[in-house]
């Protein structure tokens, strides 16, 4: 996905949500501080996204603009309307988002979570695909480990312990 495409999705996204700012908490979020993200990070068509203000519109987004709906025949990416209830997320994330905001969104504010945060949520997803684009973020030198070590101290102690295991297997060989 080029930043051009996440902008064209918020715009979309806020104008069938009728919001002024879409949360973006999937992989695609990278191109808010990265907007030339390395390819292996840029690879999903997906947005996952939802209105920061009524988090249960993310359904009519979902059905606009998301898979195979004549906006993803159209344009080859969509949106995929979540609820925050998808991503674990540090207790502060909210304090780092990343704003995208330009005539491309039509003024609308794509809050995008930030790298560490994005990173954590993706360890505590704990899929393989997951797994592979943290690795990538750290290969980048995007994030660091001992940044996403500091971030468990604003989780619950089931997910903080969850991280650290995390951690402690990408560092290590293979």
């Amino acid at each position: 996905m080029e930043r051009s495409e996440l902008e064209h999705v918020i715009r979309a996204a806020g104008a069938i949500a009728q919001s002024r700012q879409i949360v973006i908490i999937g992989s695609q979020a990278i191109l808010g501080t990265h907007p030339d993200a390395p390819p292996e990070l840029r690879v999903s068509q997906e947005v996952d996204a939802y209105p920061a203000d009524d988090p249960g519109k993310a359904d009519l987004i979902d059905g606009s603009i998301g898979e195979l709906s004549p906006f993803h025949e159209q344009f080859g990416y969509y949106a995929h309307g979540v609820g925050p209830e998808t991503a674990r997320l540090p207790v502060r994330w909210r304090d780092r988002v990343v704003v995208v905001q330009n005539e491309n969104t039509g003024d609308t504010a794509g809050l995008c979570l930030s790298p560490a945060d994005l990173a954590v949520s993706k360890l505590l997803a704990g899929r393989a695909k997951d797994t592979a684009f943290v690795r990538a973020m750290l290969d980048h030198g995007i994030v660091s480990r001992d940044e996403l070590a500091a971030l468990s101290t604003e989780l619950n102690q089931a997910d903080a312990r969850q991280l650290t295991g995390a951690l402690s297997r990408l560092a290590a060989p293979g």
